[in-house]
């Protein structure tokens, strides 16, 4: 836990287990957004309410991949009430957000083939909350890009360790002037623009932190797994599911 004198959170962590929990309290932090992938939403919050504790704020989120595979743009949405698919079109997902009045940050902009783009933040600047500025997986130049891209939008930063491996959890966070007892306040601070610093640490940490999650990465991208994973239709979050009931199939992109 932090000192009290400010509120710490990893905005995006995608692994969470009694080795995240504690990695969480050594790095001081007061709150993890958990949004694992292909997890639907009510599996997410069951793990996020399992692990929350007064020590330790589990926030669930869903990172909904929009887009094709090939052409993925990841959106992190905080605070839905209903649950929302993988792979329908960007403008459906930012749609069913607004419905919902999620909170919507957009991470990792412009980074490979798995982010919204300058021009895709630009069009959606009314609607999104925050942009990401710093995560571990970013190059240098993406994360003056992003920061550029905030400034010139007047969007506020939030920065998160993007975590896919439990070592990599509070490497970067987000913290606030204020603090928080409840996913709500948490959520409704994201939202509302409230105050807040961007942290991280370079050195030899942080370099082996981005080499491990940039492996990571490109065990995620193989194609192999991408078809195990989507082009079956039987994953828990793909739009044809049953538990969507076919309210996405006119927007599915698979």
């Amino acid at each position: 836990m932090s000192d009290g004198a400010e509120f710490r959170v990893d905005c995006h962590v995608k692994v969470l287990d009694d080795r995240v929990v504690e990695r969480a309290r050594r790095a001081g932090l007061d709150a993890i957004v958990y949004a694992p992938h292909f997890t639907r939403l009510p599996e997410v919050r069951r793990k996020a309410a399992e692990y929350s504790s007064d020590d330790l704020l589990v926030v669930p989120a869903r990172e909904v991949f929009t887009g094709s595979w090939k052409n993925r743009k990841h959106v992190l949405a905080l605070g839905l009430e209903e649950p929302v698919p993988d792979f329908i079109s960007l403008e459906a997902a930012m749609d069913e957000f607004e419905r919902q009045d999620a909170t919507i940050l957009a991470p990792h902009p412009d980074f490979a083939n798995v982010s919204l783009t300058e021009a895709d933040v630009h069009e959606y600047a009314d609607v999104i909350d925050a942009v990401e500025i710093f995560n571990p997986k970013h190059l240098p130049t993406h994360n003056r890009n992003a920061r550029a891209l905030t400034e010139t939008l007047s969007l506020p930063p939030f920065s998160s360790s993007y975590a896919h491996l439990p070592s990599s959890v509070g490497v970067s966070y987000t913290a606030f002037e204020d603090t928080f007892e409840t996913e709500t306040e948490l959520i409704d601070a994201l939202a509302d623009g409230v105050a807040r610093r961007v942290v991280y640490k370079n050195g030899l940490r942080r370099l082996r932190t981005t080499a491990g999650e940039l492996a990571h990465l490109g065990y995620e991208n193989t194609w192999k797994k991408a078809d195990r994973l989507f082009l079956s239709g039987i994953e828990p979050t793909h739009p044809r599911h049953i538990a969507y009931d076919g309210r996405f199939d006119d927007v599915a992109v698979y």
